[in-house]
């Protein structure tokens, strides 16, 4: 049994930042009352007891369990309060779920982000549920003059066997509300888990078929107006000044005006950015006379130059300049090529690499690149805000409320309690809606506006604006003895604006002599975390060249990466490897059976193996390649994951295989370029997504069975799908491929 000691009185909580290592945010309150919507057949809800933030109980039994982190399809409002029904023992297919306000006291930072929900939540999740059953317990004891420890619980049922008593929770939730927090509340055994790991149906599911209203774009409120922006036409420009004479002489129409977002001196935190710092908006009536007025206006831009921002929001603070300069893809292409022949900045080093090169007596070295990737987010960026002088209410989607707040908290010049975030479900996320900028926007513009207004982005405002996958290279090259032993490992990676290396990760820890080594180019296209951050590009790269290098080495490709794992495992070289090696073999060894790999070959299919870890979990993925009419289509794969204790099954699965689906994708088909600072894929009809027919037939997902607490699952499966595809493309066709994306025209050079 898992023990967790706590203390709290009924008016304090304990609260430990999950973002530091994990902790417990249960929030005791007194009696707290909260009414529920009617129901859709017109019932009048019911009032709940909270017995702590995240459980609720009415009279009737009615057990509400409140959901703390974003949803943007990963299924989080089902898995997270899954693991409070497990330790409160009751019948999931009666339990309620909602999505909690933004509270960082009551449920924690509440981010949707860096696969961490499970992670972060797996224990105070857990706990708030076994507290709030023995308070229940408690009560009863107390009512029926019995000793805690001779009642038992069971779907939401306490029992006492010797009087034959027992009643629901429902009929001590008041009394348990007012119950000291208790000391050391022991957690279940895995073994005895009845909820977790139990495939549960999407408790969001059937409001989804049918069409409710769950999204930042279904929100309504009394008098709302609608706000869209025009924002400089490329990066690098900005708002000179305009005539709006003939905007607003549109029908709705009720305004337009220039907004700033951040004043002289702004200090921006870890998820702020401000890719156009002076916007022109226009607010009206409707959606579509919005967009008709826009197209009225008369609009000056001129060159940006160089602009320097204060970023204080990771590691302390820094000034940063941003280029003024027009961007333009082939120019960036030579940047690159340029900078990856000048010294950089060293990551890791280990053993002698520079004379184990000398001495080799064979060295093969590759280069590979991707473009800058836009998320498409399938429900275009949008938020809610209603501003006034006192306060401000805020609904919409958005993946780190926790962190936007404090800047609304600045430039609205309000206190946290004054400011309320309600997070819908999102259309789309994968680090796109972790920054708020769209939220600030919102905030200024319904302020100014002194109304309620809903901002909306059309899908070209979302696809020019920036927050991309930022552009990257990496070269790499290894060094063979004559015997073709592996006896240096060198990777020099960079990219615009950052470079995708992870320098402890493996291979590292697995070769003798081993240099890592980074460098980046300043930009003003505006970049942040895209599914599974530099590790979409580091895996595809490191995958392809482990592939290669095992060819040119005479061995099979999974043989040769759990060779080198084998190293990592009984003589690893280094403090500092990020992996663990058993893990990392475990899921490679899976995908081997489940694949057949080492069977007969079916002749139909080209095969490529990659496998990564990220995010603190293992993805191995065979897939099956053939060609239709030259063209390259992935009918099969098999993927192997350990993300540690799966909590829901089918969830899990369906997440694994969107992550495939997402990465053939994007590997296949994704790219951005710009010419000039224009982006010159504005909409689907220019930037290539995998279309319906392409996905494969089949997504066979095996998890690695064990007791460790869970891990990421949103990112990991994504990054070493590129890498597989690649290496079955090869097979397919006997040309390796070294640029994405791999089945679109290559324009550029490829290599120094």
């Amino acid at each position: 049994m898992e023990n967790n000691e706590t203390q709290n009185s009924r008016r304090t909580f304990l609260k430990t930042s999950l973002l530091a290592g994990g902790g417990l945010m249960i929030h005791f309150s007194g009696l707290a009352k909260f009414a529920l919507p009617h129901t859709d057949e017109g019932v009048p809800a019911v009032i709940l007891s909270e017995i702590n933030g995240y459980v609720k109980i009415s009279a009737d039994n009615i057990i509400t369990l409140v959901c703390p982190n974003p949803e943007f399809g990963q299924n989080v409002m089902t898995s997270l309060p899954m693991m409070v029904a497990e330790e409160l023992e009751v019948d999931w297919t009666k339990v309620v779920v909602e999505m909690g306000p933004h509270d960082s006291v009551k449920l924690g930072p509440q981010f949707t982000g860096g696969s961490n929900s499970m992670r972060m939540y797996w224990k105070p999740l857990r706990e708030a549920g076994a507290t709030a059953r023995n308070m229940l317990m408690l009560a009863a004891a107390g009512s029926w003059n019995v000793p805690v420890e001779e009642l038992t619980t069971k779907l939401g049922v306490i029992h006492h066997e010797k009087s034959g008593k027992k009643a629901t929770y429902g009929d001590f939730a008041a009394k348990a509300s007012g119950i000291p927090v208790p000391k050391g509340v022991k957690l279940k055994n895995v073994k005895d888990f009845t909820v977790v790991r139990n495939s549960q149906k999407n408790v969001e599911g059937a409001k989804l078929v049918s069409g409710k209203p769950l999204f930042g774009l279904d929100y309504q409120h009394e008098g709302m107006l609608i706000a869209m922006i025009q924002h400089p036409p490329a990066f690098g420009m900005k708002l000179k000044s305009f005539d709006a004479s003939a905007a607003l002489k549109m029908p709705g129409i009720k305004d337009v005006f220039r907004q700033e977002l951040y004043g002289d001196g702004f200090e921006q935190g870890g998820f702020d950015v401000r890719t156009f710092n002076e916007i022109l908006v226009v607010v009206g009536k409707t959606t579509w006379e919005v967009m008709n007025a826009r197209k009225k206006l008369i609009v000056e831009w001129v060159p940006a130059g160089d602009v320097k921002d204060t970023m204080a929001g990771r590691g302390g603070k820094t000034e940063v300049v941003v280029p003024g300069e027009l961007e333009t893809t082939a120019v960036q292409h030579r940047k690159m090529l340029e900078y990856a022949k000048k010294p950089a900045q060293q990551l890791r080093k280990d053993g002698d690499p520079e004379t184990a090169f000398k001495n080799a007596a064979e060295i093969i070295e590759r280069t590979y690149n991707a473009p800058f990737l836009a998320h498409n987010c399938m429900e275009p960026m949008n938020f809610f805000a209603h501003v006034t002088d006192e306060k401000a209410l805020l609904v919409g989607p958005l993946q780190a409320p926790g962190w936007t707040e404090p800047t609304l908290m600045k430039v609205l010049n309000l206190p946290a309690d004054k400011i309320e975030i309600q997070m819908t479900r999102m259309g789309g996320g994968f680090g796109r809606r972790a920054y708020g900028h769209y939220l600030i926007e919102a905030a200024l513009i319904s302020r100014r506006a002194k109304a309620p207004v809903k901002l909306m982005y059309s899908r070209e405002d979302d696809s020019t604006y920036g927050i991309y996958r930022p552009m990257y290279t990496a070269t790499y090259r290894a060094a063979l003895d004559s015997n073709k032993k592996l006896i240096a490992f060198h990777v020099k990676g960079g990219g615009i604006p950052e470079h995708a290396i992870h320098a402890n990760r493996f291979p590292a820890g697995a070769v003798d002599n081993y240099l890592a080594e980074g460098w980046a180019i300043p930009s003003n296209i505006t970049v942040g975390a895209f599914r599974a951050p530099r590790s979409n590009f580091n895996a595809a790269a490191e995958q392809s060249f482990l592939d290669e290098l095992a060819e040119a080495m005479g061995k099979d490709p999974i043989d040769f990466r759990l060779e080198l794992l084998q190293r990592a495992k009984e003589n690893p070289v280094g403090k500092n490897n990020d992996y663990d090696a058993d893990r990392y073999a475990g899921v490679l060894k899976l995908v081997r059976e489940k694949s057949g790999w080492s069977g007969v070959k079916d002749p139909k299919y080209s095969r490529g193996v990659a496998a990564y870890f990220c995010h603190n979990s293992y993805a191995a993925h065979v897939v099956d390649l053939t060609l239709k009419d030259g063209e390259p289509y992935v009918e099969r794969v098999f993927s192997a994951i350990d993300c540690g204790i799966v909590i829901n099954p089918d969830a899990a699965t369906n997440m694994v295989q969107g992550a495939v689906v997402d990465g053939i994708g994007n590997s296949l088909y994704g790219g951005l370029t710009h010419k000039n600072g224009v982006v010159e894929e504005n909409n689907f009809h220019k930037y290539r997504i995998i279309r319906m027919h392409e996905a494969p037939k089949k997504v066979d997902v095996s998890f690695v069975r064990n007791d460790i607490d869970p891990t990421g699952l949103g990112e990991p499966p994504f990054p070493p799908v590129f890498g597989a595809v690649a290496n079955a493309l090869y097979k397919a066709t006997g040309k390796r491929h070294y640029q994405q994306p791999f089945a679109l025209p290559k324009t550029e050079p490829t290599s120094v």
